[in-house]
């Protein structure tokens, strides 16, 4: 699926985002995400990628920061001035960057929170959970456990299956990678990608993880320095030469060493 072959379900237009009225750390950043797609947000660690999600689901209010300039519309809507749980109830919710589970709840209290904001019953919660733990295994073998005592990558899953329970037609997921073992991001990643076909649920992910982001979305976007420098449909972004070079470390002829990277970082073609 291409970026423009569905009707989006997110569309950012050219927001600005300024933190205690003077740190400007989003400039004119525009970015679609299509309904039923996966679309990966790129760039090494400060390039605003958090803050991007942040300003979608509405929870920059409590870093001191604000979106001053642009639009976003979800499903048809503009969202700036919703509030967190208005957007949840919407549709959209975000995974955050470190997992943020409730450490001395269990793992299906934890679950269970993300149902709070529903209104369609106990059953209908009760067999959203069932689906959860179909997807999530590890989960159901974890229930009982107290979320704080459980490893990285179940965190990580209950996190995501949190958010599940709200019934989202949108996840904002922010690293999902971070801190987790290859084959456990692999296993995260094969979820999602089931999560969006079966489920129809369209992903917007903020990773520095470029190699396997890319493998799983269909279109990406790379920020720097708070601005989009390139995007593209996946595949394309996979093959181009300057991604290779600065974010999956290999060039034309072979992986260069951090040296000769650095230097020629300095020539970036969007930076001239």
């Amino acid at each position: 699926m291409s970026e423009t072959s569905a009707q989006p379900i997110l569309s950012v237009n050219n927001i600005e985002v300024i933190y205690d009225h003077v740190i400007l750390v989003l400039k004119g950043v525009s970015l679609t995400v299509p309904a039923g797609g996966i679309v990966a947000l790129l760039g090494a660690n400060g390039a605003g990628k958090t803050t991007t999600l942040k300003a979608v689901s509405n929870l920059l209010g409590a870093e001191r920061g604000e979106v001053t300039k642009g639009s976003i519309v979800f499903k048809e809507e503009q969202v700036e001035a919703l509030s967190p749980n208005d957007l949840v109830r919407r549709g959209c919710i975000q995974v955050m960057e470190g997992r943020h589970c409730f450490g001395h709840l269990t793992v299906e209290e934890n679950l269970m929170t993300g149902a709070y904001t529903r209104k369609d019953g106990a059953g209908a919660v009760k067999a959203d959970l069932e689906m959860v733990y179909d997807y999530f295994p590890r989960l159901r073998e974890r229930r009982s456990s107290l979320a704080g005592y459980t490893s990285g990558g179940e965190q990580q899953m209950c996190a995501i299956g949190r958010a599940l329970m709200s019934r989202p037609n949108m996840i904002l997921l922010d690293e999902p990678s971070m801190g987790l073992a290859p084959q456990l991001v692999e296993e995260i990643f094969e979820i999602v990608k089931v999560l969006n076909e079966k489920e129809g649920v369209s992903f917007l992910l903020a990773e520095q993880n470029t190699n396997v982001a890319l493998r799983y979305a269909t279109y990406g976007y790379i920020l720097e320095a708070g601005r989009i420098v390139l995007d593209g449909d996946a595949k394309a972004l996979r093959e181009n030469e300057d991604v290779k070079e600065f974010y999956l470390g290999v060039g034309g002829e072979g992986r260069k060493s951090f040296r000769e990277v650095k230097h020629y970082k300095r020539r970036k073609r969007w930076l001239a």
